[in-house]
């Protein structure tokens, strides 16, 4: 594939780039293929916006987020996700298209409350550099006993810290999926705003409060993933309290296999 443009997200997502690079991962070791030690740096979150804008190749573009859960309660179901469940993602999008020329950002997430790294975040991208920088995520698998991670996290990301075509342009929303098997948590704390972000915030802001600002620019869905060792044994009350906020937004993922 030639890739036209050297812009975020001004080249198009090719199944072949995809196959070849999802082949070359079969038989190697988890740590053989997400190899940071860290948060690389082209991923931290702190003081950074990033960007879906249109380009020649893709004139109508639309953001997408996904956002997975890296903690421990998700164990090799990350790694499974990360290795296949992106480019199929991407080609039932292409397929499907509910919406033209996505621009996908891949988000790794922590907790807040115990990680060192609650969240990360890629650029926007259209063609195979989405798998390339998932990558370089790191799976922390760490969290807390806390019966949630950050989920809330992207939210307050994209609703602060990124800028779309395809809402500041035509007035369309983008897509922000988050994917993990444990409960939303009640607020994003100041002091969490303040270490991930860079942000000073006069008071912490509920998931409510959270949702309602992300919801100007994105439609929001949350995937709940039943394997997870924490939904395995709170699944009723993880679905009680996503639905509570989000409704038949809510989905549910059975076989993270298929």
């Amino acid at each position: 594939m030639t890739i036209t443009e050297n812009i975020m997200g001004g080249a198009r997502w090719d199944e072949d780039d995809w196959k070849r690079t999802a082949k070359a991962t079969v038989g190697k070791r988890t740590e053989d293929i997400f190899t940071s030690s860290g948060m690389h740096p082209k991923l931290n979150p702190y003081g950074v916006v990033r960007e879906s804008r249109d380009s020649l190749v893709n004139p109508q573009s639309n953001a997408v987020i996904i956002g997975l859960d890296v903690t421990g309660s998700m164990g090799m179901i990350a790694d499974a996700m990360a290795r296949e469940g992106l480019g199929t993602l991407v080609e039932e999008i292409l397929k499907r298209k509910p919406v033209s020329d996505p621009h996908i950002l891949a988000c790794g997430i922590g907790d807040a409350y115990h990680d060192d790294a609650p969240l990360q975040v890629t650029q926007f991208e259209a063609d195979i550099r989405i798998a390339d920088q998932l990558k370089m995520i790191w799976l922390e698998k760490g969290g807390g006993g806390n019966s949630h991670e950050g989920y809330h996290l992207p939210w307050y990301f994209a609703a602060q810290h990124t800028q779309i075509d395809c809402f500041e342009k035509r007035g369309r929303k983008g897509y922000l999926f988050t994917v993990g098997d444990e409960e939303p948590p009640e607020e994003l704390l100041a002091k969490h705003a303040r270490a991930i972000f860079g942000d000073t915030l006069q008071r912490n802001l509920s998931t409510g409060e959270l949702l309602t600002m992300v919801s100007r620019m994105y439609h929001v869905f949350h995937v709940v993933v039943e394997e997870g060792s924490y939904a395995q044994s709170y699944l009723p009350r993880v679905l009680k309290k996503w639905k509570a906020l989000l409704g038949q937004r809510v989905l549910r993922l059975k076989d993270y296999r298929r």
